[in-house]
């Protein structure tokens, strides 16, 4: 195909929605877009450096052979009919490396797809790289193995994490859709950082990779650049899993429902800070004035907020037992070759007592019920994503909110990782910018299980402070 529309700069200007739509009337093929994100990959990722490991010889295969409209599943919700996905480095592409930004894994090479992956590829989308993340786990993607990935709108400054390298090719236009994981924010925070939109779902609603089944902290989300776009990749990945046993089938209805015909929220409680901590003055104006443009739709807008007391405790005691559960035994075997914070996170976990696991487990039922109540008066919880806008890139972590001295690597995102506790469905949704131009999300919590519900208020939300389409951005110094 080779119309003025579908020269690579068109094609990257476009929305995936738009792709989609193109892809399944035949207008575009998947080897257009894959042939316009290398063009792009070129021009720009050499500063951003977002998606360090490419495969697009075997995704040109896939492409070559994919036929949207001959495809079993292209009535399945959410098919993607061939549109390239960007996998981050987290997660398992069958026969290509999976690093985790560590360089103990540096040659890894995955036998398989991971099961969100596989249910992406299932749906029709097609893998073409992977993204840049922190070491192990961390918000400042950076690492021994690839380096440092730049925001796309200072250069100068971090994308977060750990999905930071995911929210980065959103921004920089390498990427129409791009899959993130959860466990602190890593979904929340880049998308924040970068300007882009990125969803926590509720624990089940997208099968994770599985090494320890039970766990409710960590999960799989869409990434995209607007909300109609994260709708459909939504649909692309809630699919029960037989592999996941706290997975659960697709929703009744299509999330990309949920954006068609969006409903206002009747009451929304906002919060600056949780009432645990402090936050920068202007991301707490930016995320005031996010929230009052519900009031302009007719929502009824307080400042009532559950009680997360005990929540910042509670998250780091059970966050470290889950990080040495899974990486302890490498302090063995491979110490000299993990980072410091990573090493802390390990050792934490491993010296836990008895008292603090019963007692975050305590807190975490308490603040899960008070969400529960919460609830019941009100539709939305709204609060900033991040405490802070994104800092120096060079800098591993921030050590200081205002004048208050932060204790650990993570203190400064508490804001994201004590709703994590609840295990609701949680949205971070562009509202606007700092005096330097960097781009500052409005986090919005949602009901457990009320994705639907969450993603049509978030919707209404990018209608109304219109920052969408200054997506993708040329990289500035």
């Amino acid at each position: 195909m080779n119309t003025p529309a579908n020269q690579p700069d068109e094609l990257i200007r476009m929305t995936a929605t738009e792709a989609v739509a193109g892809l399944k009337k035949g207008d575009l093929s998947p080897s257009d877009l894959l042939d316009a994100l290398a063009s792009r990959i070129e021009q720009v990722d050499d500063q951003v450096n977002a998606l360090p490991i490419r495969f697009f010889d075997e995704a040109r295969k896939e492409a070559q052979s994919f036929d949207a409209r001959k495809h079993e599943n292209r009535d399945r919700p959410g098919f993607l009919a061939g549109l390239p996905v960007a996998i981050k480095d987290y997660n398992s592409v069958a026969g290509q490396l999976t690093t985790y930004g560590s360089p103990i894994f540096a040659e890894n090479r995955a036998e398989k797809s991971d099961n969100m992956v596989s249910t992406i590829q299932a749906s029709g989308g097609i893998a073409y790289a992977k993204s840049n993340v922190p070491e192990i786990a961390g918000a400042n993607t950076f690492n021994p193995v690839f380096g440092a990935t730049r925001n796309p709108w200072n250069l100068g400054r971090t994308v977060g994490g750990s999905s930071g390298g995911a929210a980065a090719s959103l921004a920089s236009g390498t990427a129409w859709l791009a899959t993130g994981n959860d466990l602190g924010g890593s979904l929340r925070i880049p998308a924040s950082y970068c300007g882009i939109v990125g969803l926590r779902p509720s624990v089940g609603r997208v099968p994770r990779v599985v090494d320890l089944p039970y766990d409710a902290l960590w999960v799989e989300g869409p990434m995209a650049r607007n909300v109609p776009d994260l709708a459909l990749m939504l649909d692309a990945m809630a699919h029960g899993h037989p592999a996941d046993p706290i997975s659960f089938p697709g929703p009744a209805r299509p999330f990309v429902e949920a954006v068609r015909n969006p409903e206002a929220p009747a009451r929304i409680g906002f919060t600056s800070n949780l009432g645990l901590s402090l936050v920068d003055p202007e991301v707490e104006k930016l995320c005031r004035a996010g929230t009052d443009a519900f009031a302009a739709m007719g929502s009824k807008v307080d400042d009532t907020c559950p009680d997360f007391t005990g929540g910042i405790d509670a998250f780091q005691t059970l966050r470290a037992i889950l990080i040495a559960s899974l990486r302890g035994e490498l302090l063995d075997t491979h110490r000299d070759q993990i980072a410091p914070e990573i090493i802390w996170n390990i050792e934490k976990g491993q010296n836990v007592t008895a008292d603090q696991i019963l007692s975050a487990e305590r807190n975490r039922a308490r603040i899960f019920n008070n969400m529960v109540r919460f609830f019941e008066t009100h539709d939305i919880l709204a609060c900033p994503t991040v405490a802070v806008p994104p800092y120096p890139v060079e800098e591993r972590f921030p050590t200081k909110i205002g004048d208050q001295e932060l204790t650990s690597y993570i203190d400064w995102m508490y804001l994201t990782f004590v709703i994590t506790l609840t295990g609701c469905p949680a949205i971070s949704v562009p509202c606007g910018f700092t005096s330097e131009g960097l781009p500052v999300g409005l986090q919005l919590i949602g009901r457990p299980k009320g994705d639907f519900n969450l993603i049509s208020a978030a919707a209404l939300l990018e209608q109304a402070l219109d920052l969408s389409a200054q997506l993708p951005v040329t990289p500035k110094s």
